[in-house]
Formats: structure tokens, sequence, C-alpha cells
């Protein structure tokens, strides 16, 4: 793999593009055993022509994708009920990893698949097979392929799973090339299919010693890492056509595998720090070219991988490495993706005909009960085949149905304005503390918004915490005017915030509906009561479950307006207490469910 011209014990200064063109040729050669790469790179010319040299070093083999957003039947496959039905065996269906068998899967946005599905490609990494069960039935599928991580992150802090990168042995970032730094091609399928024989090429103990002691210098404490960086520096051998490990295929080996994941810059050592000259008065002449070539020192291959590896780290992770001290901390994997939707939770409601794909559990007893009527009708049929049985069909298949009740976030929306406030505040606070108690049971969440003055203030979060409560309402204010269109339009925002994250919120507004603060903030209750009727008219377009509780002591017809503006049910209880409200919100809270 060295240059043409290179002496043995030293490594050529290699481009990024001729780095990556090494890393396709390690790929199609027997990607495999070394996991695969991940590649850094925004869709362009650079990534296309990337992947294109890929597949033409396959012969042209097709590459295998994994879309985003892969459900786990087509990832893992399953078990083909059908099949099995009929041959009286278990018979598998194959999915994508497979499929993938002996080929290279291209997982797009790696970056955004979900932690559970980079554990299922992990486990399947490490145990060179699928394995699927289905109704105490298990099967294994043995399958072996490279992965191609596509990272289209566009922060820094974008990085596909540690636990899928870990696996990969190749990283690749080439975020910063031109296409007009593209360079031709140095390897050919043909050349290819000759180092296939040479793929066992052998390395000595002291070639794998000096390749984790290069791994320690650089901050890796993965023993992983390094068992990757010897494999490579097989294939590196294989592809210049040695058949064993030579000094310069370690150094390529720590460039290509160490060097990406170095944490730390390599301490100088003892000798190299004693050899320093000292600075010396006396002006000495230069030496000459003999002089140079009798002084030169044996190549140590510890000091030849240590110094590919720190050749090849960028620029800018070196300066990196610098202003930290010589040491970077990982990054904390994010909470995204971390949640999975059950499809085996809640309460059975029925069963509906469908296939077995995915997590559906199989209605039996309805199963049968579709395949009864046409038993005479088969069984004649099997009998001319010399079958008999039961015979249950695809088409007999009944799923069944669940339902399942999403957490729930109820929002107090406390009109904290006026001589009545405190009363107010004291039914909302009791309700508050009465649903969290409920809580701990149905895992709900409650929060609340006071409105006052000119704005609305969240001052509760969604929490179950009752101390979290009893906190953000010990000291509220009250008095002021009421800008109910603005208290409505926070609810509105806090209830899709809530939304988003897979909530269902429902809220409550405890008001007497007499708005006096308009959108900007002007006194004048004409505008203040278009600007609310308007508010609440767009509260019921996002579909929000909401409910109103008139506080006044007689029920005004402002409040039942809103009511009706936002589609909510309207509830005049002036003289209800905190369990009077804590009642009629599960009452109403039930009904909407």
């Amino acid at each position: 793999m060295t240059a043409p011209g290179a002496s043995a014990t030293e490594v050529p200064a290699l481009t990024p593009w001729r780095i990556a063109d090494i890393a396709a040729a390690l790929l199609a050669l027997d990607g495999a055993s070394i996991g695969g790469v991940s590649l850094r790179a925004p869709a362009g010319p650079v990534r296309v022509a990337w992947l294109a040299r890929l597949s033409a070093l396959r012969g042209g083999a097709p590459c295998s994708r994994m879309p985003a957003g892969i459900g786990d039947a087509r990832l893992l496959g399953g078990l083909d009920l059908t099949a099995t039905l009929a041959m009286g065996r278990p018979v598998a269906e194959r999915g994508l990893l497979a499929e993938a068998d002996g080929g290279v899967l291209i997982v797009a946005m790696a970056e955004r698949v979900e932690a559970a599905t980079a554990a299922k490609l992990c486990s399947v990494l490490d145990a060179g097979a699928v394995t699927v069960e289905r109704d105490g039935i298990a099967l294994t599928i043995p399958t072996r392929f490279a992965i191609v991580a596509l990272d289209e992150g566009i922060a820094a802090d974008e990085r596909p799973a540690a636990a899928l990168t870990d696996r990969l042995a190749l990283r690749l970032d080439l975020t910063a090339l031109s296409h007009r730094e593209i360079e031709p091609p140095v390897f050919d399928a043909e050349s290819l299919a000759a180092a296939r024989g040479r793929v066992a090429a052998t390395i000595d103990d002291e070639t794998i010693a000096c390749l984790c002691t290069a791994a320690l210098a650089l901050g890796i404490g993965s023993t992983r890492t390094a068992l990757q960086a010897v494999k490579v520096a097989r294939l590196v051998a294989a592809l210049a056509g040695r058949e064993a490990v030579a000094p310069e295929d370690a150094a390529l080996a720590a460039a290509l595998v160490l060097a990406p994941r170095a944490t730390q810059l390599p301490a100088p050592s003892e000798e190299a720090q004693e050899s320093e000259p000292e600075p010396d008065s006396q002006p000495q002449s230069p030496p000459s070219e003999s002089d140079e070539q009798a002084a030169a020192p044996p190549c140590d291959l510890d000091e030849m991988v240590l110094d590919a590896a720190k050749a090849a780290i960028p620029a800018g992770l070196l300066a990196q490495l610098l202003a930290a001290g010589g040491r970077t901390r990982a990054r904390a994997a994010g909470r995204a993706g971390q949640l999975q939707k059950a499809a085996r939770r809640g309460r059975v409601v029925g069963s509906k005909a469908g296939d077995l794909r995915g997590d559906a559990r199989l209605d039996v007893v309805e199963t049968l009960r579709a395949a009864a009527p046409w038993q005479r009708l088969r069984r004649s049929e099997a009998a001319m085949a010399g079958r008999n049985g039961l015979i249950v069909r695809r088409e007999d298949f009944r799923i069944a149905r669940y339902k399942q009740r999403s957490e729930t976030a109820t929002l107090f929306v406390v009109d904290a304005s006026g001589s009545s406030a405190l009363q107010r505040l004291a039914e909302a606070k009791g309700a508050v503390r009465l649903l969290l108690a409920e809580c701990y049971v149905r895992r709900d969440e409650v929060a609340l918004i006071a409105f006052r003055k000119a704005q609305a203030e969240i001052v509760l979060p969604p929490t179950r915490s009752l101390v979290a409560a009893e906190r953000a309402l010990a000291g509220l204010p009250g008095g002021g005017a009421t800008p109910l269109a603005t208290a409505i339009e926070a609810a509105c925002a806090l209830a899709d915030a809530v939304r988003r994250k897979g909530r269902t919120p429902a809220l409550v507004f405890m008001t007497d509906g007499r708005a006096n603060i308009d959108r900007a903030g002007r006194q004048g209750r004409a505008q203040a009561q278009t600007d609310a009727l308007a508010a609440a008219r767009g509260l019921r377009g996002e579909g929000f479950n909401a409910i109103l509780i008139d506080t006044s002591p007689q029920p005004q017809p402002q409040a039942a307006d809103i009511a009706a503006a936002m589609g909510g049910l309207y509830l005049p209880l002036p003289q209800a207490d905190a369990a009077g409200v804590g009642r009629a919100v599960g009452l109403a809270l039930a009904a909407g469910r």
C-alpha cells in the first residue's frame, strides 16, 4: 500500500480521498469482518462518487438500503405462519438484514436511527445471525454483512448511536472534500478478486502489541478498536499482495482505525526528550548526507505505528485536543429515539383481518372461527393431495386489536385577577393536589397557568410531583386585569408542546370569562372579548379537549360563549370547593376519553 518509490519503513501522506478509496476497497474485500464504515458526508457529488466507487469494486452488485423508520417486521423478518402451517415445521420470513447477507447495508440518516433499531443492528453484527421469536417459536438465520452508516448530521453533536459506530472499524469524514479533489481509482474488481485469496494474512504478536500500545497512547480504551485495527492490517496486507502483515500495513491500519477515535495526544517518549539538543553558543556545521545515513537509528515499529496514527488525526481535532489539555469527553447519548411504541399494550377490544407483521398478536379463537366454515371444502381439496387435519390459510388470520390509553396532562388555566382571585387560586390548588394523587395511578401530569394584569405565566410546568406543585403555588400573587385572550393562546402553546411529547393534553379554564385586556395589552372590554373569542376558536381548531369552569357568583354569558367557541364543556360552579372541582374535572375527562 505504499506509494511508488516509498521506502518500506515509511507511510506516505495520504489525501482524504485516497483514504476513502482504501476504505471502499477494504469494504469490498471483506467488509463483514470489520463491521463497516461510518461515513459523515452531506448528500452531494462526493458521497455519490464514493458509493459508486464501492459498487464498482464489488463488481456492480447493488447495496441494500435501510430506510429511516423501518419496522421490526421488515428489518428482522419473522415466522411465515401460512408456510409453517402448510409445511408442518417453522418457516422463516426473511427480513432486510437476512437479505443483506454477504453484501453491504446502507443505513440512511444514521444519526436519526432510533436506539432500539441501533441495538438490533449491533446484536446482529455481534452474533452474525438474525434471531426472531413469535409465540414461543424461535428461528435463527445466519447473515454477515457490512454497514455503511450515512451520517448526515449538521450540528457537531449529531452523531449515530455510539454502540453502532463502535462496531464499525472505519470512520470517514468527507464534509470538507470538494468534488474537484476526487482522484482516479487505484483498485479495481480484478485486483480485489486476486486479493481475496490472501485475506487470511498472518500477523505476529509484536505487531499486535504495537497496535494495542498505539491505541492506549491515543486514549482509546476499547479492546474492540484494537482488534479492529488488527483485522484491518490483515486486509491491507492482502490488498498489497503480501502473505504477512508488514510494518507499513500496521501503520496504515492505525491511521484508518485509531486516528479517528483518538481522544488524547500521545505523550512524547523519554528517549525523544533526552535526545533534544541543548542550546549551544557555538555554531555547528550542517552534517553531511553520509553522516545522516550513518547516524539514522533503526526503525522502531511502535513509533512508526504511533506516528502514522498521529499524522492522520485531522487538524481540527488536533487543535481541540490541545485546547482541552489532551483529552475530550464523550457526548452522552440524548433522549431522542429512546421511546418505543408498544403494540401489545392496553385492553383487547376485538380483532380484525390482517397479516402477522411486526408485534401483531394472533387472535387464535377468532382465527379458528373464521377458518371453521371452510373446513369441509378445504378437506375435500386436501384429501386429493393426501393431507388431512385442520387447514388454516392466510385469509383466516385475525389480529387482536388493543385500545391503549395514552398519558394525559391536565393543564389548569386559572384567572388570578380581581377581588376573588385568592378564592379561585385556593380552589385550583386543592384541585391540583387531588388530581396529583390520582396521577400516580393514571400516570398523568398536571400543569398550572395563571393570568393577571397583561400576561399569562406558566407557574407549574407539567409534573407529577406534589412537592413541585406546592412550591409553585405557595407564593402565587393575585389581583389585576383579565388578559383572557393571552391566557388561551399560552394554554394552546403549552398543550401543543405536551402533544408533541406523545401525551394527550386536557385544558381546564377557571375564569368568569369577563376579559378586559386585549392581545396588545390595552384595556377595553369589547376588543378583549373579541380577541378572547378568536383565541378560543383557534384552540378549538387544534382539537384540544377543554373544560371551562365558571367561578363567578352567578353564571356569566361571556364564560358560556368562550366555552362554546373553544368547543369545550361549560361548568357553572360558583360555589364549588376543591373537591367539587376535582370531581367535575374527573367526570369531564373520563367522558372525553
